[in-house]
């Protein structure tokens, strides 16, 4: 909307008149490709395994400030066998990362110094290089296979998605825009889309369900639960119905005969959409002209369902969805060879769900349940064993003999679970006591609580599913996992249940499924046996290492030639007393994700933005952190100059650039000024003038080479000083 006050006019858009806009706020800290390092390690505590990408494995041991050539700097310190010690500099974060092994055993320390590690790296590497060739036929031949590109959007899509109620997120708007251009490539999309419960999954594959139907191709929604079945089935004729799409469901609610009668329509082309739980995957399903298949929740579908669904995806576009990626999954994805789009961004005004771990308490459970029912909210309370689940409901109301209690479960034939669940959605019902069959896909904004009942029989993508039921709205929403006082808890169960506790933000998903595989191990990649190398290099190399060797794969292929170690960044090591002092930041967990956040920069704008959040803050920037923006600001330009390292060595700083010896080395010194001294091997200056002169001379010396690569000599004057 805006406002004209030459002519007095105020204009107004429906979404501000019905309060449906929302401007959205991006979360920056560390980009997409940096995720899965810098999120682990913004986690680090002490104690915690972590590898040096030189050194190999060792216990992470807290900071310690150090003098280094006389000024003072804060460094990560790890501890190695033999109890070595490794202090690790600001600038070298970048080669360390959180240890995820393939259990949860502890891994054994290197030693440091020793050619153990270095050979076991390069072991891993040669195993890398063949799964990577293995990984590239497979994507090859994806790509070779032909599959219908749709056209563009026509006037049809666009009123689709203008009727779409909210405000997109920047992520929904990107993954949708990401779907839509795969749909519209010659070969099969194989999209995986991961997003948190609730972050808006749904509307993306309804967007993509019209544009297959619009080009009168037939869809498959796949989903692992007859709630869900209901639910989407629901969510996509509400979108569709007014552009004349039939949408119908099969699941074990469904008679024979209507089975029947769905699958001889859907062989004729008569039904646009149909959506399904495993019945889907019956041999009696036949589609007239199948576009597109989505699949929901990809985690919960078994081995034989996966076999069944390959044979279906040959030809045919496949959109996944997952809030918990299974590890196989997003190992795939770090690798580069499945497409991910990340749905991060939480709809405007959604709360994080507190949430309590810890033994079954009566009292606590009364005073849960009624500081829901005295605002006027649901409770779903999750009982996962139908023998007892009507001894749990006389407790309950025991307890609370006012509530209006429900059962559902899945041995309730049809007529009676559709009139519970109508009866708690309607707001009939003010604890819905149910098995798990409540995990995917139900929306009710007014059930704002949940209690999980023996939660250490659960897993961990299953408690974290349960959790997104709840917190739906704009309600600060409560979930309560309660584990049993009589039985001792496994390693495992203690590990999932503490996961589900730490992980607690919005969009916590692509978290718990990194804890997950750290938990279960991340299984095999087309079979080839690689969790031993995981075990002893820990998982987050190993898939730098992978997509490393699948990109000099895919360069090979097209006549490139890439090197196999992972690329190093800038080195730089200047006289500067650069830390974070702890009279500013006083939390040393604070200080070291603050550190771990300004490694992760690339770009001036956002080491800026993080000068002026650290002011904002904490105060006025002491000289310490303003030297330490200074190296960053370095460490960036120097990036874009190709300058590999900075260093101060005899009293002057020297630059090493590769390929200065065949560079015209008289043209560059007159290009840089009489301060620099050009070698054959390197560029000096800063011999016995002030910190604050050099500082200045280092920045415009690196700002020229770059224009230097940027516009080559033939833009450069002769004379030019």
């Amino acid at each position: 909307g805006f406002l004209d006050l030459d002519l007095g006019v105020a204009c107004y858009t429906d979404h501000q008149i019905f309060e449906r806009f929302h401007r959205y706020k991006l979360r920056r800290g560390f980009t997409k490709d940096q995720a899965l390092n810098l999120k682990m390690l913004r986690e680090l505590e002490p104690g915690d395994f972590v590898v040096h990408i030189d050194h190999g494995v060792g216990r992470f041991s807290g900071l310690q400030k150090l003098e280094v050539n006389g000024q003072v700097q804060e460094s990560v310190r790890i501890v190695y066998k033999n109890n070595d010690l490794l202090y690790v500099g600001i600038n070298s974060l970048h080669k360390l990362s959180k240890y995820s092994g393939k259990d949860a055993t502890p891994p054994k320390l290197n030693k440091l110094g020793s050619d153990a590690w270095k050979t076991l790296k390069s072991r891993t590497k040669k195993k890398v290089k063949d799964i990577a060739a293995e990984l590239i036929k497979l994507y090859a031949k994806r790509k070779a296979t032909p599959g219908h590109a749709f056209p563009p959007d026509g006037y049809l899509q666009n009123e689709l998605e203008a009727s779409f109620i909210y405000e997109d997120t920047p992520d929904q708007f990107s993954a949708t825009q990401a779907v839509k251009e795969d749909m519209m490539k010659e070969y099969p999309m194989d999209r995986l889309i991961c997003g948190d419960v609730g972050f808006g999954k749904t509307e993306v594959a309804v967007r993509a369900t019209f544009k297959s139907v619009v080009d009168g191709k037939q869809v498959a929604v796949l989903v692992p639960t007859t709630i869900l079945a209901l639910q989407h089935a629901r969510t996509f004729k509400e979108r569709l119905a007014e552009f004349g799409v039939t949408v119908d469901y099969v699941n074990r609610l469904r008679t024979t005969a209507q089975r029947k009668e769905i699958f001889r329509q859907l062989a004729e082309g008569k039904i646009d959409v149909i959506i399904g739980t495993h019945a889907l995957l019956n041999k009696e399903v036949k589609f007239k002209d199948l576009g597109l298949l989505v699949i929901d929740e990809e985690q919960r579908f078994g081995v034989n369902h996966k076999e069944t669904l390959k044979r279906l995806r040959t030809e045919v576009d496949v959109l996944t969805m997952t809030a918990t990626p299974i590890p196989r999954t997003l190992h795939m994805g770090l690798a580069g060879l499945r497409d991910i789009s990340m749905i991060d961004t939480a709809p405007a005004e959604r709360l994080p769900v507190q949430t309590y771990v810890g033994e079954a308490d009566d009292t606590l459970l009364r005073r849960a349940i009624f500081r829901e029912l005295d605002r006027g909210g649901q409770i779903f309370f999750v009982h996962n064993r139908i023998q007892s689940i009507e001894i749990v409901q006389k407790m309950l109301q025991d307890l609370l003999p006012d509530a209006r209690i429900a059962v559902g479960h899945g041995q309730l034939n049809e007529r009676e679970l559709e009139q519970v669940m109508t009866r708690f959605v309607d707001g009939e019902v003010d604890i819905l006591l149910s098995t798990t069959i409540i995990e995917s896909g139900l929306d009710i904004p007014n059930a704002n609580t949940l209690i999980v009942d023996r939660a250490e029989l659960f897993g961990l993508a299953q408690l974290y599913q349960l959790r997104g039921r709840v917190g739906r709205g704009t309600r600060r929403a409560y979930a309560y996992f309660f584990h049993s006082p009589w039985h001792t808890l496994t390693p495992d169960a203690q590990a999932r249940l503490e996961a589900v506790a730490e992980y607690t933000e919005l969009g916590a998903g692509y978290s718990l499924a990194m804890r997950d595989l750290e938990i279960r191990g991340a299984g095999e990649l087309l079979g080839a046996q690689q969790s031993g190398h995981i075990a002893v290099i820990g998982f987050d190399l190993y898939a730098r290492m992978l997509a490393q060797a699948v990109k000099q794969r895919k360069a090979a292929q097209r006549g490139e030639t890439l090197p196999l170690e992972l690329p190093e960044p800038t080195l730089i090591d200047l006289p500067l007393a650069a830390y974070v002092p702890t009279d500013y930041v006083p939390d040393p967990a604070l200080r070291l994700r603050l550190y771990r956040r300004m490694a992760g920069q690339e770009t001036l704008e956002d080491i800026d933005a993080i000068a002026a959040e650290l002011a904002d803050r904490f105060g006025p920037i002491p000289d310490p952190v303003d030297n330490l923006l200074y190296q960053l600001r370095v460490k960036v330009m120097a990036g874009r100059a190709r300058v590999t390292s900075i260093m101060v060595e005899g009293g002057q700083i020297r630059l090493k650039l590769p390929g200065l010896e065949e560079m015209p080395r008289f043209r560059l010194q007159r290009f840089l000024g009489s301060v620099v001294r050009v070698s054959r091997t390197a560029i000096w200056f800063g011999r016995g003038v002030s910190t604050n002169d050099w500082k200045v001379a280092l920045v415009q010396v690196l700002e020229k080479l770059e224009s230097y690569h940027r516009d080559g000599w033939q833009k450069l004057p002769e004379s030019a000083v």
